[in-house]
């Protein structure tokens, strides 16, 4: 728990702002990927919604999913253990 606690930064003044580890990974081409796929309510129009932010910031669809859900799931108290993650990929 300690470090979960710990991975976690100090809340922005806005919460929707990503997280410097976050940017700096969504910023790094060679970084793996791999495909997310989940059924979500069409009523949401999530792609659509996804496609013109693409066609107004030019962010990349995976960036813009990744950002958001990486944000959110900070903000509920699950960050990634990016150091794990970074040894296994060495």
């Amino acid at each position: 728990m300690a470090d979960t606690l710990e991975a976690q930064s100090e809340p922005a003044d806005d919460p929707l702002t990503p997280h410097p580890d976050t940017l700096a990974v969504i910023g790094n081409r060679n970084v793996k990927r791999g495909q997310l796929n989940y059924a979500v309510p069409d009523i949401l129009q999530l792609q659509r919604r996804i496609r013109r932010y693409n066609a107004d910031h030019d962010v990349p669809h995976g960036d813009i999913v990744a950002l958001a859900l990486d944000t959110w799931l900070r903000a509920k108290g699950y960050p990634p253990d990016l150091t794990r993650t970074q040894a296994k990929a060495q």
